[in-house]
């Protein structure tokens, strides 16, 4: 069997189910299996069977001869403590407005804290740097991240714990978020970095950039921008937070949001500051779940909620075992605006504030709305036209209403396709068919286009 040359993957059928991956970086060997993972070694002095199989064992041998001598893994004097007692993060959730917080890209490298004289891992393990690496660093505390690229965690992971390989240390940086022992607030702590990153004379090691967040709208913008250049998420710290070695609140970590269209459904009353108003909008996702939608709304959007029966646009970090969103965010309408309230005498909503009646489950029951002088708009025919592709697959549907009849056009685009139609008693039901619709075709990733001539 050929040996890996550098960079290059090999799969290799194990005992489970899915194969386990093998690959050189740098002439170090490593394996997706338990065997290669749980061992306490630098990684450049492990192996398995499976590494083994690939090369050989006369090959493997050589190999790991080269490794040397190993250093201890434990800092001298502390080889009972487990853990170093460093600031953790909580995950971001719409509870904490961002606003005025400090905000910074979450990088995917290798948490190594500098003691003032060597790297050490969260588990108070040794980071065996070069000394060129470390040269010109502070005889004071940092608190950083040994990072390779975005998205490079593993090769981050691979050098820093390697030993006798010292010339793969020359792809890491090391950048610095924070001085642990330094008195003051996050603000005072960041200055005292600043003015003495300049003397350190150190290539390899950078202060992380932190920029004061203006609000949500800014939040998602820089969240989006960081992951379309490959990044992991953002930080957030609190604005005077001390340094807690400890998992705190004042430090949060904003995972990559998702999106989806979803249908309103109803309107929840407002309390505080917003009573009189809509606090939340009940929305029903593609699952046919249903969930509430409160953080993202301004002022505006709670004076003149989005129609019943309107799809919006919500962002969301994941999906709860039983298929709802976690930590669902307002973003929108949708850009065609369907269909947003009346106009052009639309008035803000005023919601009753008495507490609604409890539903199933111990949830509120949406408040109605009054009804707008005038009554209801009148509903408009109006064809909605979606495509999707993906591979070799082109497909486009076609949606409207006829009366208390949903019709429905579908097929492969470039051809007539076929018409489906479907009857209701009423047009109350229809429109929840329509909606449903909608909600399942978006959900699978059709786009909405304008309709071919």
């Amino acid at each position: 069997m050929p040996d890996l040359a550098d960079g290059q993957t090999f799969e290799m059928q194990g005992s489970g189910k899915n194969p386990y991956r093998i690959k050189n970086v740098g002439g170090v060997y490593s394996c997706t299996c338990p065997a290669w993972c749980n061992q306490s070694l630098p990684s450049n002095a492990r192996t398995c069977k499976h590494i083994r199989k690939l090369r050989g064992d006369a090959a493997e041998e050589l190999r790991l001869q080269t490794a040397g001598p190993l250093a201890p893994l434990k800092p001298e004097g502390s080889e009972d403590v487990k853990d170093l007692p460093l600031l953790l993060a909580h995950v971001w959730t719409d509870e904490h407005d961002p606003t005025g917080w400090w905000m910074s890209e979450k990088l995917d490298g290798v948490r190594a804290y500098w003691d003032g004289k060597q790297f050490l891992s969260r588990r108070n393990n040794v980071y065996h740097a070069p000394d060129w690496f470390t040269a010109g660093l502070p005889a004071h505390p940092l608190d950083g991240e040994l990072w390779f690229a975005r998205g490079r965690f593993q090769p981050a992971s691979d050098i820093a714990r390697s030993q006798g390989t010292p010339e793969r240390w020359k792809e890491l940086k090391y950048l610095v978020f924070d001085a642990p022992d330094a008195t003051g607030p996050f603000e005072d702590r960041l200055k005292f970095l600043q003015d003495g990153h300049g003397g350190w004379g150190n290539p390899y090691a950078a202060l992380h950039d932190h920029t004061a967040c203006t609000g949500l709208d800014h939040l998602f913008a820089e969240l989006d921008r960081v992951t379309a250049l490959g990044g992991e998420g953002l930080m957030l710290r609190k604005p005077q937070s001390p340094y807690e070695r400890t998992r705190s609140t004042t430090l949060l970590k904003v995972k990559t949001f998702l999106d989806c269209e979803v249908v309103v459904t109803d309107y929840e009353a407002g309390k505080g500051r917003h009573k009189g108003r809509v606090g939340a909008l009940w929305v029903r996702l593609a699952n046919g779940k249903e969930c509430k939608v409160g953080t993202g709304l301004k002022d505006k959007d709670r004076e003149h909620p989005p129609a019943k029966g309107a799809i919006i646009t919500v962002k969301y970090q994941d999906e709860t075992p039983d298929g709802v969103l976690r930590f669902p965010v307002y973003v929108g309408p949708r850009p065609d605006g369907f269909p947003t309230a009346p106009a052009p005498t639309r008035r803000p909503v005023v919601v009753t504030p008495e507490p609604p009646p409890a539903r199933a489950g111990g949830a509120p029951a949406p408040v109605p709305t009054p009804v707008p002088p005038g009554g209801p708009a009148m509903a408009t025919i109006t064809k909605r036209y979606f495509e999707f592709v993906d591979g070799t697959s082109s497909k486009f549907w076609e949606v409207w209403m006829d009366g208390t009849d949903v019709v429905t056009q579908w097929g492969k685009i470039g051809t007539p396709g076929r018409e489906t139609r479907k009857s209701f008693p009423d047009a109350a039901k229809a429109q929840k068919e329509y909606d449903k619709l909608l909600a399942e075709k978006t959900g699978k990733g059709y786009s909405e286009r304008k309709r071919p001539a």
